[in-house]
């Protein structure tokens, strides 16, 4: 087992640490404000009722504040510290070729990759596509000037977690011209072991469970209630109501 893969997880343990755990913290305590969400009023109270069995203020907040940190808050940390992970944690495999943002040698087929690296199977959108596509178009055009041995399958999105069974449309556009790994096999084929990417996630959680969130999510939800509970006052309704009907508000449209 070699000491710099071991390091690899090593590093990704203090990234977490470092890098993604204090950004998805930082980020929850924003969340006592109503303004940090796009509100739909026909649904809010459905959700809350649908998770708590009441709808009142503080399960509205509730239903807003657990997706939001359970989910698209950790995802979207996550995303953007991806090109941070590439250049700490995966910085044996830098690369110097634009768009690229790591060089390995594939541990299956022994041929130099040029890869694009993505967080999961659902993280890219369209103009992601041609983007990527364009990144390719690049380094072949520099193969032929150069006189180098790239190859189709030499140039590579490696997706970092998830199966072929996930991936979107989008990365299935992309897999009609170039190889997409995605998961174990991306692992393995950069590392050579077999049980690198179970290793891998089994390491980042041990590090998720240092975290205990509850007191803050509890925090959070309690003054996040104690706005909506403001919003759902029927004077403040009245007179934001009169306030437009006198011409000192106005709807945005």
């Amino acid at each position: 087992m070699s000491n710099n893969y071991d390091e690899i997880i090593e590093k990704a343990k203090e990234f977490f640490r470092k890098e993604i755990a204090p950004s998805h913290i930082a980020n929850t305590k924003k969340l006592t404000k109503l303004k940090q969400f796009n509100l739909n009023p026909f649904l809010d109270k459905y959700k809350a009722s649908f998770l708590t069995g009441n709808d009142d203020p503080k399960s509205i907040a509730k239903a807003l504040v657990y997706p939001r940190v359970l989910g698209t808050s950790i995802n979207t940390t996550f995303g953007n510290k991806l090109q941070k992970f590439c250049s700490e944690v995966l910085e044996g495999f830098a690369s110097t070729t634009s768009g690229i943002d790591i060089e390995f040698i594939d541990k299956v087929d022994g041929r130099r990759k040029y890869c694009q690296i993505k967080a999961g199977p659902n993280t890219i959108n369209k103009d992601d596509v041609e983007t990527i596509k364009g990144h390719f178009a690049g380094v072949k055009n520099l193969a032929r000037t150069n006189n180098l041995n790239v190859g189709f399958n030499d140039l590579i999105v490696g997706v970092f977690y998830g199966t072929p069974e996930d991936l979107s449309g989008h990365y299935k556009r992309i897999a009609q011209e170039y190889t997409v790994i995605i998961g174990a096999e991306f692992w393995y084929r950069l590392t050579g072991e077999e049980d690198f990417y179970q290793r891998l996630t089994d390491a980042i959680g041990d590090v998720a469970s240092e975290y205990d969130g509850s007191e803050l999510m509890d925090k959070v939800i309690t003054s996040l209630a104690k706005e909506i509970e403001k919003s759902l006052d029927p004077k403040q309704l009245d007179v934001e109501v009169r306030e437009i009907a006198d011409g000192k508000g106005t709807y945005d449209v």
